[in-house]
C-alpha cells in the first residue's frame, strides 16, 4: 500500500493550546513514516486547501514542531469560513477533492469547533459521493466548551484557568481600592450560547477565598431588577461586588443584550459588549464607582497560564486523529472521555460526527446556583481538574519565548486558480 499524505489545518478561533494538538498530529505522523507520506497544512485553514495554499511541515526540525507545544495562536493561521452544503456550492467541494487528489491526501484532519464538525462531516460525505478513498477527522477545539459527546473541550481549560485567576486578583485589587474608590469590577468572558466560560469565573471564589461574585449565564434571563439588588446586597455587605457576565447575555426575550447588529463568517451575530453595558447599568441605577474589563483575546492567548491537563488533552486528541486515520476510520472525532473525578482520570474514546456536528452542549441547569448567581458543587467538581497542574512556556529575559514556523510553501500542481 502507498504511503498517503495528510492534511491538517486549524479553524476557527484559536487557543492557547491548540498547537499543542498540531505537534500530537506531526509528531505521531512522524512516527509512522511506514505508513504516512507527508503532514501538509493547510495555510489559513481550508482556505489553504481551496487555494492550494499547502505547508510542508517536513520543512520544520523536531526541536520545532515540539515547540508548538507550549506556543499559543495558530502555527498555520486558522479562519472563519463555512463550507455551505454540496447542493449549494458544488465547485467548492470538488474544488477540495482535487488539490487532495494532486498531493495525494488520503487522511483530512480538521481542528476546529462545531461549525468545523460540521465541515469534517460534509466533506467526508462529499468525499464518498465523489468517489474518492478520504479518511476525514474532526479533532475537537473549542474554548466555549460546547461540543456534543466530549466531556471536555481542548482550550477551555485553560481559558477555565485564565479567567478564574483573573478574577481572583481583580477582586483583591478592588477590594484594596473599595473604601474611597471603585466598588463594583466587571470582567465581560466568551461564550455566545453557553455559560462553561462564565462558570469557571466562579471557581476565583473558594471558602479559602472569599469572593463577593455575581455571574451573569446566557441560559439565565438578564432581570434587571434582581440583578441589582443582588450587586447592591453584596456591595453593602462586603463593601465592593465583582461581577462576571457572559458575552451571549440575553434578555427575558431571548435577546442578545449587546449584539452589534453584524453577523461574522459563520453568519453569527456580532456581540458588542455585554461588559461595560452592565458596568453603566450599575453606575446609573446603584451610583457605584466602576470598572470594567474584556478578557477578548487574552483568555484564549494567555499560554504562560495554561492547564497542564489541557496541553496533556490537545496533545492526546491530534495523536489519537492520525491514529484513527490510520485505522481507517473516517467521520470520527477523538472525545475525551471522564472516567472519575476524583482522581481525575480520563481517556480517549472515539465520537461519531454525526453526534458532534450542529450540537451545542450548553452549560447544565444544576451547574448554576438557583439564585441564577453562581455555581454550584456540581460545577466546581467538573471544572476544578480541567484547570489544574501548571506547564508553563521556556522563558528569556523574563518573557515567554514562543516559536515561529518556517512554513514552506509545496509548490502547486493546479493549473487552476480558486478565488475565495
Amino acid at each position: 500500500m502507498s504511503k498517503r499524505n495528510v492534511f491538517y489545518a486549524q479553524s476557527g478561533g484559536v487557543t492557547a493550546v491548540i498547537n499543542a494538538t498540531a505537534a500530537g498530529v506531526i509528531e505521531t505522523a512522524r512516527r509512522h513514516r511506514t505508513r504516512i507520506g507527508k503532514v501538509y497544512a493547510g495555510r489559513n485553514g481550508i482556505i489553504g486547501a481551496l487555494t492550494e495554499d499547502l505547508i510542508d511541515t517536513s520543512k520544520e526540525s523536531a526541536a520545532s514542531i515540539r515547540a508548538l507545544v507550549h506556543t499559543p495562536g495558530g502555527a498555520f493561521g486558522s479562519c472563519r469560513y463555512k463550507l455551505k452544503g454540496l447542493d449549494e456550492s458544488r465547485t467548492q467541494y470538488e474544488r477540495l477533492i482535487d488539490v487532495f487528489r494532486a498531493h495525494d491526501i488520503g487522511h483530512f484532519l480538521y481542528n476546529g469547533g462545531n461549525d468545523s464538525a460540521d465541515t469534517c462531516l460534509k466533506v467526508s460525505q462529499v468525499a464518498a459521493k465523489l468517489g474518492y478513498p478520504l479518511q476525514a477527522i474532526h479533532v475537537p477545539k473549542t474554548v466555549d466548551n460546547d461540543l456534543a459527546v466530549t466531556d471536555n473541550c481542548p482550550g477551555f481549560g485553560s481559558v477555565a484557568k485564565y479567567v478564574a485567576t483573573s478574577m481572583r486578583e481583580a477582586a483583591f485589587d478592588v477590594a484594596s481600592m473599595a473604601k474611597t474608590s471603585t466598588k463594583v469590577f466587571v470582567l465581560e468572558v466568551m461564550g455566545r450560547h453557553a455559560g462553561w466560560i462564565t462558570a469557571a469565573v466562579g471557581m476565583a471564589d473558594d471558602a479559602g477565598t472569599p469572593i463577593p461574585l455575581v455571574l451573569l449565564f446566557p441560559e439565565v434571563p438578564f432581570d434587571e431588577q434582581a440583578f441589582l439588588a443582588a450587586v447592591d446586597a453584596k456591595t453593602r455587605a462586603h463593601g465592593y461586588c465583582c461581577i462576571g457576565v457572559s458575552e451571549g447575555l440575553r434578555n427575558a426575550q431571548g435577546k442578545l443584550m449587546a449584539e452589534a447588529g453584524t453577523k461574522d463568517a459563520f453568519g453569527h451575530a456580532q456581540l458588542g459588549g455585554a461588559g461595560p453595558l452592565i458596568a453603566s447599568l450599575v453606575r446609573d441605577r446603584l451610583g457605584y464607582k466602576y470598572h470594567w474589563a474584556v478578557a477578548d483575546y487574552l483568555q484564549r492567548a494567555a499560554r504562560h497560564l495554561a492547564s497542564k491537563t489541557d496541553v496533556l488533552q490537545s496533545y492526546a486528541v491530534g495523536r489519537a486523529a492520525v491514529e484513527y486515520a490510520l485505522a481507517g476510520r473516517n467521520a470520527v472525532m477523538p472525545a475525551i472521555t471522564r472516567v472519575s473525578d476524583r482522581p481525575y482520570r480520563w481517556r480517549i474514546t472515539e465520537a461519531p460526527l454525526s453526534k458532534v456536528a450542529n450540537v451545542e452542549k450548553m452549560l447544565p441547569r444544576d451547574f448554576i446556583a438557583s439564585d441564577g448567581y453562581g455555581i454550584t458543587d456540581r460545577a466546581r467538581r467538573y471544572l476544578g481538574p480541567l484547570m489544574k497542574g501548571e506547564a508553563p512556556p521556556p522563558y528569556r529575559d523574563g518573557l515567554p519565548r514562543y516559536i515561529r514556523l518556517k512554513n514552506v510553501a509545496v509548490p502547486r500542481k493546479l493549473a487552476a486558480r480558486f478565488d475565495i
